[in-house]
Parts: C-alpha cells; sequence; structure tokens
C-alpha cells in the first residue's frame, strides 16, 4: 500500500485553487443542483448494499448516500486530508457515519464482485489517461457481476463547449490530463473495458463546458 503523501495529486480546487471555496464553484459552474439528485437516484443505495466513493473529496456524494439510506455501508477515499477534514465535518452535521479513507483506490482491498456501486465524481478530469483507466479498471472490478459504476466528470466537449472548458477548467486544472476528456477519452475507456450502458448518459450545458453523468455496468 503507498501512502498518499507518497504521490503526487491535483487537489479537488485544482493546483491553484482555494478549498474553501470548492463547494460553491462546483455548484456554480456544473449544475450540481440538477446532477447530484440525478446521480443519487441512479445509485438508489440500499440496506446492506457496499458503496465506495474514489475520490470523494469534500464529501458531497458520500454524505448524500448515506442520508437517503443509513442502512447503506459507504466508504469514501480521496488522498486529500484538507477535503476529508471538511467531508468528515458534513457527515457529522449530518449525523451520519461514513468509512473515510486517505489515499487512492487501490487503498482499498475489495474482493472482485464485492461492491454494488462504485462513483467517482469531479476526478478523472483531473489524472493522467493511465490513471483514469486504472481507476476505471478498478471500479470494474469491484463490481463485477454485480453492481454498477457511476461517474460524473467532464467528457468529450464540442463547439462552444470546449471554449468554456478551456477558459475554467483547463485554466484551474491544466491541459495535460483535461485536455484528454474533452477529447473523448472516458467514453473510450468506457468501450474498451467493456462498460455497458445503464439507461441514457445524461449531459447538462454548463458555464464550465458540458458535465455528463454516465452509468455503466462491467
Amino acid at each position: 500500500m503507498t501512502a498518499a503523501s507518497d504521490r503526487a495529486f491535483t487537489p479537488a480546487a485544482g493546483a491553484t485553487g482555494a478549498l474553501a471555496r470548492y463547494d460553491a464553484g462546483v455548484r456554480e459552474y456544473t449544475r450540481e443542483a440538477d446532477w447530484r439528485p440525478l446521480m443519487v437516484a441512479r445509485i438508489d443505495p440500499q440496506p446492506g448494499q457496499t458503496i465506495v466513493d474514489i475520490g470523494a473529496g469534500t464529501g458531497t456524494l458520500a454524505v448524500a448516500l448515506k442520508v437517503r439510506c443509513p442502512e447503506a455501508r459507504i466508504v469514501a477515499i480521496d488522498p486529500d486530508p484538507e477535503a476529508l477534514a471538511i467531508a468528515r465535518a458534513k457527515a457529522e452535521a449530518a449525523q451520519v457515519e461514513i468509512e473515510w479513507h486517505q489515499g487512492f483506490a487501490d487503498i482499498a482491498d475489495h474482493p472482485a464482485g464485492s461492491i454494488d456501486h462504485a462513483t467517482c465524481s469531479l476526478v478523472l478530469h483531473q489524472v493522467p489517461v493511465a490513471e483514469k483507466r486504472a481507476i476505471l479498471t478498478t471500479m470494474r472490478a469491484w463490481t463485477a457481476g454485480r453492481g454498477t459504476i457511476h461517474v460524473a466528470d467532464y467528457g468529450r466537449q464540442r463547439g462552444t463547449e470546449r471554449l468554456r472548458f478551456r477558459r475554467t477548467v483547463q485554466a484551474g486544472d491544466g491541459v495535460a490530463d483535461t485536455q484528454p476528456n474533452a477529447d473523448g477519452a472516458l467514453e473510450r475507456l468506457f468501450r474498451e473495458l467493456g462498460l455497458r450502458k445503464i439507461g441514457r448518459d445524461r449531459h447538462f450545458a454548463t458555464r464550465s463546458g458540458r458535465f455528463s453523468l454516465f452509468s455503466r455496468q462491467a
């Protein structure tokens, strides 16, 4: 197991961003009020289920899932101790118990097919293609033959979406890791990994480009 402190990562708010303003930025630039409730409804946690949130950040999704179903087991993973401190405070305020882990996806040793839902939001656009593939491969293994994968992030950008994406997301997170998303890397990786679509993908025109909600099954 590799400690989070030994590996570089892009903070939730970007390399130069202020984490204290992260949640407000997500609300303003991604239309979170539209996609986040839809993501929670698609996951629809049930008693006894185990849900793992990779790159949980400030804990908004993890807390929402636990509030919706207190009897579900929610495991939240993130390498950023500052983000996790905010997440823990949210959980305490909501009076819910969540398993918080500082680290990356490979910190969790879940057997194949043991997870009901694996989730990842606003993470994959911030990591290199090899890591995008590794995270999705891990999610596929955890849920194989049993569960579902839910990703909320920036997918392919078209026309004026690219300009908005460039002025906001790439201004904060750089070009190297974000450009593959704009060019359709997520959609391509879903196909390469044999992940099957569940329902239709949902896309939201936002101030930061086209934001998408993907649901897949191994």
